[in-house]
Parts: structure tokens; sequence; C-alpha cells
């Protein structure tokens, strides 16, 4: 057993490393209880969550009132905002056309300002407080299909100047910003929403073409980095980004000199679902490096990750420092949460949204 772990204390320390999905627009009993007994770190919304600014509102207010009754702390409340296709916020929220049209404008630096400005400050004014943005994949010939329209281009010095853009736009604005999706899915043939991509490239190529946007995006202070369910066999031959400690702790942390949040894509992706199993996956994420495991709709799942996650801890087989380490990354940016949280008016958001 691992001694220097006290029961009591595990459980609100190993749900703080989990962010999960909701099934409705409304809070729920099984969100509650999830916020409640294991002080999860955060939720992520889709648009099954949101039917307009007002309801929105409300959703995150309940969330976050939960979470500072029961633990004094706010939840991180992210959401998919890239523009284009992958929009979680419909109208009257503000639509931008994506990354490849923004790529492609006379004068794309204005245009990453002007999306990191006014999507900060829609998403700060529901409640919002993190954008899984901007994709900083490269683009390498034809996009795989769910990743069309979705990239800045095959520019690296594009993509690291519009993803920077992005980045300080939105954290300026009051928006933690997640870039994703580390090492770069830009010559994936295969949508890890259904299998596990394996992208053959050698070392040169990850470092010229993969890793500058993100190691640009580090250079300003980007706040979370997601992960890649994906195989770099020149990088790790078995493990994709999201489960390797090579990746993660060796490159990511240690070679690239990241100190923000490590996140994972969704764990009930095919990538990892189908070989690994979503719990398993979560706890072979976490030992890798990394500080949030999303797992977005199913909340049984989430529930199978924190025991199995659990049980690892406390048998010795993670350390509690690991568990120390991302702790104090998620507690720090919470806390940072706590002291910029803002009074949201129902009457500021009629307004703004005319409504």
């Amino acid at each position: 057993m691992n001694t220097t772990l006290d029961l009591s204390e595990v459980n609100p320390r190993v749900g703080q490393l989990f962010m999960v999905g909701m099934p409705g627009p409304q809070m729920d009993e099984d969100t509650r209880d999830l916020i409640r007994d294991y002080n999860v770190g955060g939720v992520v919304l889709f648009s099954r969550n949101i039917e307009g600014p007002i309801q929105l509102t409300t959703l995150c207010q309940d969330l976050q009132d939960t979470a500072m009754e029961f633990h004094g702390i706010p939840l991180i409340l992210a959401i998919d905002q890239e523009g284009g296709r992958v929009s979680r916020l419909k109208e009257p929220f503000t639509q931008f056309p994506g990354n490849t049209v923004m790529g492609q404008d006379t004068k794309p630096i204005e245009k990453a300002m002007e999306f990191g400005r006014v999507t900060a400050k829609e998403l700060k004014l529901v409640g919002l407080n993190m954008n899984f943005a901007p994709v900083l994949d490269v683009q390498r010939g034809e996009p795989e299909k769910h990743l069309q329209g979705r990239t800045f281009g095959e520019d690296v010095k594009k993509v690291s100047r519009l993803g920077k853009t992005v980045v300080r736009s939105l954290q300026e604005h009051g928006i933690l910003a997640v870039a994703k999706h580390f090492p770069g899915l830009g010559r994936s043939s295969v949508d890890p929403h259904f299998d596990l991509p394996r992208i053959e490239i050698d070392m040169k190529e990850m470092e010229q073409v993969n890793l500058p946007p993100f190691q640009v995006a580090i250079n300003v202070g980007v706040s979370g980095i997601m992960t890649s369910h994906a195989i770099y066999p020149a990088l790790d031959p078995e493990r994709p980004a999201t489960l390797s400690p090579a990746i993660l702790t060796q490159l990511l942390r240690e070679k690239m000199g990241f100190e923000g949040l490590i996140i994972t894509d969704d764990l009930e992706m095919g990538a990892i679902a189908k070989h690994w199993g979503i719990a398993e996956g979560a706890a072979n994420a976490f030992e890798a490096g990394a500080d949030i495991l999303l797992i977005c709709e199913d909340q049984r799942r989430v529930l199978e990750g924190i025991e199995l996650l659990r049980g690892r801890l406390l048998q010795g087989e993670i350390s509690s420092q690991r568990l120390d380490q991302s702790n104090e990354r998620i507690m720090r940016l919470r806390s940072d949460l706590l002291d910029r949280r803002e009074w949201v008016m129902t009457a500021n958001i009629k307004e703004y949204f005319n409504l």
C-alpha cells in the first residue's frame, strides 16, 4: 500500500483529474453527485447542453455554484469553439468561418485577433472559461476528413503565427486557450474518433514541421495542450501520444519546457476505447504525464476511471508525487479562476445578444 496517501483524501484528489461531459441542458443529479462526491476538475459542454445564451449562463452558474458550495473553488468549464464546423455555440453567438478560411484571408493576423477577442468575450459573458482552441496541426497535403477546414494551412510559420495570435487574444480577454492535437495530426489518414492512426514521419519532419507551432504557443504561455490519439513510431512505436511518457513527459515537459495543463483528447474515442479501454486509458494517460483526463459522454466511465486510478495510487503502482504534480497545476489554475470570477449579469447578456 502507498502509506503516504490517506484514503479520505484520495477521492477528491483523483476526481480533480477528470473533465466530464453531462447529458442535457440543465444540471442533473448525476453531474451534481460527480462534483459533490468526487470533486471533478471540470465539465466540457457540447451542443446537447446548449439551447441559447440565457440557458447556458444558468447552466454554468449552477455548475459553479455546486462546486463552490462543496469545495470552495470554481470548475474549469470548457467548450470546442474553433470557428467553422467545430462550433458548439450557434447563433446568436458570433459565427466565424474556421481556421482554413482564416489562413487564406488577406489579413489573417487581424482575423485571428478578432476571433480570439470576440470569442473570449462571448464565452466569458455566459460563464465559460476555457476554449479547446486553436488547432495547431500543420496540414500535409489533403487533410483527413475530420480535420478539413480546421487547420491554418501547410505553412509552418503561418500556423505558428496564427496559433500564437489566437492563444494571446483568447487569454488576454480572459479565456484559457488549449492548443491541439500534440504532437500534430497533419499527416493522419485515420480519424481517431473511430480507430488508432499511425503517423509515419521521421524526427526531422517532426522537429521542422509538427513541433514549432506548439513551441511558439508554449513560449507565449498557452494554458493547456491537448494530446493526440495517434502513434508516432519515431517517438514511441507502441503507444499513442496520449499514453506515451516519451511524448508527454520527456518531449513536451522536459525538452519543450511546457509547464501548463496537459489535457487528453476524449478517451471515449475509438483510438483509445477499442485498444485499451476507457478506464485503462485514463490511468495510463495520467501515468504518462497527462493532468486532465477527458471523458465527454458516459459518466459511468468516469467513475470506473476514478476507481482504477485510485486503486493504482493506493497500491503504490503510481506514485503520490505524480498525483501531487498534476494536482498542483490544476489547483493553481482553478485558484486563478476564483481570483478573476465575475458576477454574470443576465441583463448584460440580453443587451449583448439583443434578446
